[in-house]
């Protein structure tokens, strides 16, 4: 019997679940959720405060034991949080190499990883003493340095003020491009979903509303045509209307 579409999806898929199913009390917070990420495919995910984003990653990364249904995920990830959760009685090199053994290679791939993320000079110094963004960067690099083939964001720019926001986006993309995980982003700011993601899916109820492939010609620019409209779409399934600021 010949393979259908959807099972050859499922195959060369880095993420695939189906039926995921969370319940916490008599809320149903993921109600069946079916979902394929490719490799190297970079997801935004976005929904209303409770629409179970969170939960869904939390998922992904094994950190929930009591989600029901079919999770296939690789071994090789790393998630990165709102907050760097960074270790504050060790150096930023050590909090970078954290959970890998301590030898010249590690720490000089530690190293590597920080001159990616424009903080060599940081190596030394203590995680109390950098910037938001900065700590953010360290938590990027403390990601990337294990190669991860699937990258877990949860809002991770989201305390961040607004022209950080935007040097993050830059830095993000180009060490995605680099090292090409597949790529789940849940964020609640509809402009940063299509600036960075190649596919939007909204969440309502615990199942995806709505897919989408983010059709924007790079660089993305807020003021193109096709922005605009995936912009009025995404906004309308989120039950937000036009508005000119929605995150």
């Amino acid at each position: 019997m010949a393979t259908d579409v959807t099972e050859r999806t499922a195959l060369d898929s880095v993420v695939v679940a189906r039926g995921v199913r969370r319940v916490f009390g008599e809320q149903v917070v993921l109600d069946g959720l079916d979902l394929d990420i490719a490799p190297g495919e970079f997801v935004a995910l976005l929904g209303r405060s409770g629409s179970g984003k969170s939960t869904f990653l939390r998922a992904l990364g094994a950190l929930d034991p009591d989600v029901e249904g079919y999770l296939r995920v690789p071994a090789k990830q790393a998630i990165v949080f709102q907050d760097p959760r960074l270790l504050p009685w060790q150096k930023v090199l050590t909090n970078v190499n954290i959970g890998r053994p301590d030898n010249a290679r590690t720490r000089a791939e530690a190293l590597d990883a920080l001159a990616e993320v424009e903080l060599e000079s940081k190596a030394k110094v203590w995680p109390r003493t950098l910037s938001g963004g900065e700590a953010q960067r360290v938590a990027l690099a403390r990601a990337l340095v294990r190669e991860p083939q699937l990258l877990l964001l949860d809002e991770p720019f989201g305390a961040l003020d607004a022209l950080t926001r935007i040097r993050m986006h830059g830095l993000l993309e180009k060490l995605v491009a680099k090292h090409r995980p597949a790529v789940l982003l849940v964020t609640h700011d509809v402009d940063e979903a299509i600036l960075l993601a190649d596919r939007v899916i909204v969440l309502t109820d615990g199942v995806i509303s709505l897919s989408s492939q983010v059709e924007v010609p790079r660089p993305r620019g807020r003021d193109s045509r096709e922005f605009v409209a995936l912009r009025r779409r995404l906004l309308t399934e989120l039950g937000v209307g036009d508005q000119p600021d929605a995150r």
